[in-house]
This record gives C-alpha cells, structure tokens and sequence, in this order.
C-alpha cells in the first residue's frame, strides 16, 4: 500500500513495520521515501487474496514462450511444475508455454533477505513518536502539489468516478498520493519475478503469493498482456494504486472505455480506485474521523486499532466523546496517533475503516485522510 518498491530507507528501524503492512493488506512497496516509516505500513493496495475461477477460454499465448521443461532459476522446484500442472488443469493453460515463461523468472534475492530482516519487526505496539515519523513522509508540499495538479489534469475523470461511486475526489487522490505519487513510481520490479520469488522461496507468505501468482496469470491472459512485462513493487503490487492481482480481477475497471483495464493509465486508475471503496462499503456524505474531548477517565480499558469498534456510549462511560456532533448512530474504531511529545485519540467512522481495506494500517488510513483534505484546500484556493 501504496509503491513499497523502492529501497530508500530514510527512517531505519521503521522498514519492518512498512513492509509488514504489505504483506496483510494492499501489497505495494514503499515510495521512495517511505521504508523508514515505523508504524505497520501494509503496502497492501487491495491485497485480499481470493480463489480465482477457472477460466477456459481459448487465448492466445502471449510472448512466445515455449520449453519442454523449467530451465534457469526455477529449474528444481517441484512445486513449481505441481503449480503449472494446476493452471493447466484448471485453467485451461498450455503446459510448454509456462514451462518457457517461468524459465524466464529470476529470483530475488534482495526481496527474500528484505523480507527476512522485516518478519523480525512485525510485532509491537505503536513506539513514541511513531505518526509524527510516518505523517512527515507524506504530508509534505510534494505530495500535495502533486495532487492539486493531477487533480486540475483530471477533473472530468475525477468528477465522473465521484458522481458513479460516491467517492469523494480527495480520497481517490489520497490513496494514488500515498501508494507511488501519482505513478511517479509504480515500482521496477516485474511481477513474474516478484510472484515467483514470493510464492515458493517466501515460506511464511507462500499460499497467498502463488494464488496471486495464479491471479495474475489468468489477469495478463485475459487482457492479453505478455507476463513478462509488467513491473510494479517488489510484491507484485501494479498501476498508479498499486492493485495486487487477485484485486485487479475483482475491482478494476475500464474507466476510460478503450476495452481495456489498465491501472497504469490514469482514468482507468482513478475509476478502480472509487470502485473498491464502492465496493468496500463507502459512505457517501459521511464523516471519515471525528476529534475527541472529555476526561479520557476509562481510556486504559479500550482496545485503539482497528480491529475493535465501540457503540458511542461505551466511549462515553470511558470519558470519550466526540469533539462535535458526529449524529454517530453506529460503532466507532478508537484510534491512536503517538506523536512525538504527546498521545492522540480519534474516532474512526465506518469510512476510515474502508480506507484499512486498501491497506490495514491506522496510519495509512489517516495519511490518506489528511493528503485528501490538504489536496482539496489546494485545489479549492487555485481555482478562486
């Protein structure tokens, strides 16, 4: 979530905790600037695994590959052949053209050492200081300038995918601002290699990547795209909002309407984007996160994060309210923000929730919410 696929560390101790947020949920690697970031990033565009249905229509081979058996990199990994034995059977593929395409695949070493280093850092509560460290790497002139221009370059496309998904255009740039600056870096890591590597050297994480391995097969077929060309983080994460493949299947879309869906074009990004929250249970026309007053007298007894909710009166007996009225007839996420000379809670409505479903992280979630309002006072003061 976000692209997680640059190695530019700036903050060393916090690439553990990016990384980590990648592999549970939206799979991109961090921006340029962003694998030192110290709470749990998951670079997880949509990253939801799913079963992939069989898909048997004839198509063509795209590239030209061709073998009788793995060579290269590959060449003893019997699960490798047990998988393309799979996507023969259930799919429909041709035996030799896989065995000629992932002779081709390179491992990679970088992302499996990477990896090895950042399973150790998984664990842990939010450190001191942690959303001030993660804030600085994306609210910042360049994220949001960035914004308010690609905004001014993309208002009809913007506009059209609010008024058909209920998204507002900030959260959509929000989330493209975050995941590779507006495609100023959707990562140079091809997804072949990238999903190889994961699916049979990664043991901890090896199921999801090969049934994303298994996604994007079935995906470049059906759009008619050669495997190996595509490049995207160094999890496989693809386009200007960093889908993972299985995501990809489920929410992409042909918003530009050219007959195909290409997350590296713009238009067809910002629809994909708006389609997952859509889908993903946005609210339209309310509130995403809410300031708190009150006593904070029972806060000890409840549980920030995102993975518990409270009905507002429970919130109240702990002496936590709302800092307006909220009209919140439904539970609330408390969220924990450690900055880095004090402690900070909010209430994440239903909203804020949907945006952890592009990647599982309440500083992901709140970085995308504080770039979409910064980008729309931009955008409001350039046009008058």
């Amino acid at each position: 979530m976000p692209d997680l696929a640059t190695p530019n560390s700036i903050l060393k101790f916090a690439a553990a905790a990016a990384l980590a947020a990648l592999l549970f949920g939206c799979a991109s690697e961090p921006p340029r600037s962003q694998l030192g970031t110290s709470a749990p990033v998951k670079p997880n565009p949509p990253s939801q695994s799913v079963k992939v249905q069989p898909d048997l229509r004839p198509y063509a081979s795209i590239g030209g590959y061709r073998a009788a058996a793995i060579s290269g990199d590959y060449a003893a990994y019997p699960a490798l052949a047990q998988f393309i034995e799979q996507m023969v059977q259930k799919h429909g593929f041709d035996r030799e053209y896989l065995n000629g395409l992932f002779s081709q695949a390179k491992r990679k070493q970088w992302t499996l050492d990477y990896l090895a280093k950042s399973d150790q850092g998984l664990k842990g509560k939010p450190s001191k200081g942690g959303w001030t460290r993660y804030r600085s790497q994306f609210l910042d002139a360049r994220h949001i300038d960035a914004g308010v221009a690609f905004w001014r370059t993309h208002q009809a496309a913007l506009q059209r995918a609010s008024r058909q998904y209920g998204v507002p255009a900030e959260y959509i740039l929000g989330i493209l601002a975050v995941e590779t600056t507006f495609g100023g870096f959707v990562g140079n890591h091809r997804v072949i290699d990238a999903l190889t590597t994961l699916g049979f050297d990664y043991q901890r994480r090896g199921e999801f990547f090969r049934s994303e391995l298994e996604s994007f097969l079935v995906m470049t077929r059906g759009e008619g795209i050669d495997p190996a060309k595509p490049v995207g983080s160094f999890a496989g994460a693809m386009g200007l909002g960093q889908f993972m493949p299985s995501s990809f299947l489920q929410w992409a879309v042909d918003f530009n309407g050219d007959g195909r869906r290409d997350l590296w074009n713009p238009e067809d990004a910002i629809g994909s984007v708006a389609n997952y929250f859509a889908q993903h249970g946005w609210r339209s026309e309310q509130p995403v996160v809410s300031n708190t007053r009150g006593s904070y007298s029972g806060i000890d007894s409840l549980e920030p994060g995102i993975d518990r909710e409270y009905p507002l009166g429970t919130l109240l007996q702990a002496g936590i309210e709302p800092a307006g009225n909220c009209g919140c007839d439904y539970p609330l996420r408390l969220l924990l923000l450690r900055h880095q000379n004090t402690d900070e809670y909010l209430l994440g409505h239903p909203n804020f929730y949907v945006i952890t479903r592009y990647n599982h992280s309440t500083h992901y979630a709140m970085a995308v919410h504080e770039l979409a309002q910064a980008i729309r006072r931009g955008y409001q003061r350039l046009a008058g």
